[in-house]
């Protein structure tokens, strides 16, 4: 079984143009250099991304080189261990906003922004009741798990969250708490409140993946949605085995069939499972087909299903609006 050491981590600061295309070409020399993949955000407001590597010291060395670049001597990074690779390529990209709020004029402080830490937070769940407790990532996160008593906003992306607070009515008195991922999307997501007024808003530092490494099985119900080919982590921070990425349009799925034209096993998202030839199908070709000649089979296709059992497709087709499964996008 091969192992594959993964980080998550983030740094608002500011770089400049020239600043950012040393530090791009310099970190793609170095990814190859250590067999690095994963996804890199860079912008004028600074870094967000997730990297794995098949090598401790690869991913260390890594880890040292960037510091040294940002001149800091440390960062916030949070690590895990998967037994699935979580991506296939290295990829940088150059961004605005290295989360995409839509509002690049509200950039972090270095501070912190009454952050909480894992320990704080979960005193306050346990103690108090007088708050109102807000999850900022998309619906499809929110639904494979989330903390107790968490509002859902039922957003499609992050861009939707600053409308949806404003449809609220929340008295701006009240005590707000905002999570995320990795707690990236709630650096910007508490300035977005602070601008609508809200002046008791914490959030959670880390996020749920720093939440998870210190309270497993308590407040948080479920398992972690990520941007990449693990789908989500348990309470262990290991890669799911209950959740795949539904072959018809991207979202996560865990339902399984065998493929009424080619005895394919896989799994399916609770919606496509409503839906005639997509619930009894592998792949949109597939359902295509079957609609075409019902009557008609095709050999079956032999592949080989991770330790779990479960298939995972690496190639994706989408009717609704895409889940990038390219970590880094959000977390």
């Amino acid at each position: 079984m091969n192992n594959y050491y993964v980080t998550a981590f983030y740094k608002f600061m500011p770089l400049s143009f020239e600043s950012l295309l040393d530090l791009k070409a310099l970190l793609q020399k170095t990814a190859e250099r250590h067999q690095i993949l994963g996804l890199i955000v860079l912008g004028p407001e600074g870094i967000n991304s997730t990297l794995s590597a098949s090598s401790l010291d690869d991913l260390a060395a890594f880890k040292t080189l960037l510091l040294n670049a940002l001149n800091l001597t440390e960062m916030n990074f949070k690590d895990s261990l998967s037994h699935k690779a979580p991506f296939r390529r290295f990829v940088i990209k150059s961004r605005e906003e290295i989360v995409t709020l839509g509002t690049p004029e509200l950039v972090p402080l270095e501070s912190k922004n009454h952050h909480l830490s894992p320990s704080a937070w979960n005193q306050v769940l346990k103690n108090e009741d007088d708050y109102v407790l807000i999850d900022t990532r998309n619906w499809y996160e929110f639904n494979l798990g989330s903390f107790r008593g968490a509002i859902n906003p039922d957003i499609e992306k992050f861009t939707d969250f600053p409308k949806y607070l404003e449809q609220q009515n929340i008295s701006k008195d009240k005590k707000m708490l905002i999570f995320c991922t990795g707690g990236i999307r709630c650096e910007k997501g508490i300035l977005e409140l602070q601008r609508q007024g809200y002046d008791q808003v914490y959030q959670l530092e880390g996020g749920i993946l720093k939440y998870l490494e210190e309270y497993p099985h308590d407040q948080f119900a479920g398992e972690c949605f990520v941007f990449d080919h693990r789908v989500a982590l348990d309470q262990q921070l290991e890669p799911s085995t209950k959740y795949g990425l539904c072959p018809h349009c991207g979202q996560p799925s865990h339902i399984e069939i065998s493929c009424q034209r080619c005895d394919q096993v896989t799994l399916i998202c609770p919606d496509c499972a409503e839906l005639d030839f997509k619930k009894v199908t592998c792949s949109k070709n597939c359902s295509y087909h079957l609609k075409l000649h019902p009557d008609r089979k095709v050999k079956s296709k032999k592949l080989d299903l991770p330790e779990n059992g479960h298939l995972q497709r690496e190639n994706l087709t989408q009717d609704k609006p895409p889940i990038k499964t390219a970590v880094g996008e959000c977390k």
